[in-house]
């Protein structure tokens, strides 16, 4: 019934270690931990389980409940959990997640994960694979009713679903009131992130997340490197090229190749590990 607390650069998690031991409830589990007055407090939980594709396995849950198909900065944050529990010896190996194989390379000095880079693989612009209701080959820049309102957006999928709308003066967006209709507008039948992002300059961005199904948090690695995306689509930053992501918990470096991988590159931090309470009969 032992747990780790981590976060990368804000977005926080409830490790497990279920290389040995399935959790039977995580729905029920991620809902009652992830509260910040009543349990532990994070975005959800983590669960590092054996894989027979890849040298380990994640599934992730979101504070609701819901079940993510990927996580940027959960992924670096195993990475570092691996490693220095003495899981794996690798500096460089692979993790199964519903998004896909990603293969992690960590920066390692006196023993210690300074920092992971993730392959998270190639951007999905295919409409009906992100999903999302719109005609066209890719939804670049394209005018639509989005929440009420006339935006330009350009979608995503990182294995999860993102929509990217350009803008000015994101620290004043009130995300708690306007986030839930763009999480659940009719168009993304699987519900969607919405990034709001400021240009900086051809190398850097500022953005803001609308997480589904956690709400506004302090950082998402998918939604950085869709956002990267984005904004090399647009013409705004340059394909194979470094581009410092700026979010509310810290920076992140995206880099997107013209064969359409995208490379994140941040750090992750051990918090505290603890111990649950037997109340919590939480292994099958």
């Amino acid at each position: 019934m032992k747990f780790t607390k981590m976060h990368g650069i804000g977005n926080d998690y409830i490790y497990f270690n279920c290389l040995d031991n399935d959790i039977k409830d995580p729905n029920g589990l991620s809902i009652a931990l992830s509260d910040r007055h009543f349990g532990v407090g994070g975005d959800g939980i983590v669960m590092i389980m054996r894989s027979k594709v890849a040298d380990f396995r994640m599934r992730m849950f979101n504070a609701d409940g819901s079940e993510g198909k990927m996580c940027g900065n959960a992924t670096r944050c195993i990475g570092k959990y691996v490693y220095e529990k003495g899981l794996t010896d690798k500096t460089e190996f692979t993790l199964e997640t519903l998004g896909g194989i990603k293969v992690l390379k960590l920066n390692v000095s006196d023993g210690k994960v300074i920092s992971v880079t993730v392959d998270m693989g190639k951007a999905i612009l295919k409409p009906a694979d992100i999903p999302v209701l719109l005609d066209g080959d890719c939804i670049v820049s394209k005018k639509t009713m989005l929440a009420g309102k006339e935006h330009e957006i350009t979608c995503v999928s990182m294995g999860n679903p993102h929509c990217v709308i350009f803008t000015k003066d994101i620290d004043n967006l009130n995300l708690e009131k306007i986030g839930p209709d763009y999480e659940n507008d009719p168009i993304f039948p699987e519900r969607v992130n919405t990034e709001f992002v400021e240009i900086i300059d051809n190398k850097t961005l500022k953005m803001r997340v609308w997480e589904r199904g956690s709400g506004e948090t302090w950082a998402c690695g998918t939604g950085a490197s869709a956002v990267c995306v984005a904004a090399v689509l647009n013409g705004i930053c340059d394909y194979d090229t470094d581009v410092l992501v700026k979010l509310r918990g810290g920076d992140l470096t995206i880099n997107y190749k013209k064969d359409c991988t995208v490379y994140m590159t941040g750090p992750a931090t051990f918090v505290f590990d603890g111990e649950l309470e037997k109340e919590f009969d939480i292994y099958a």
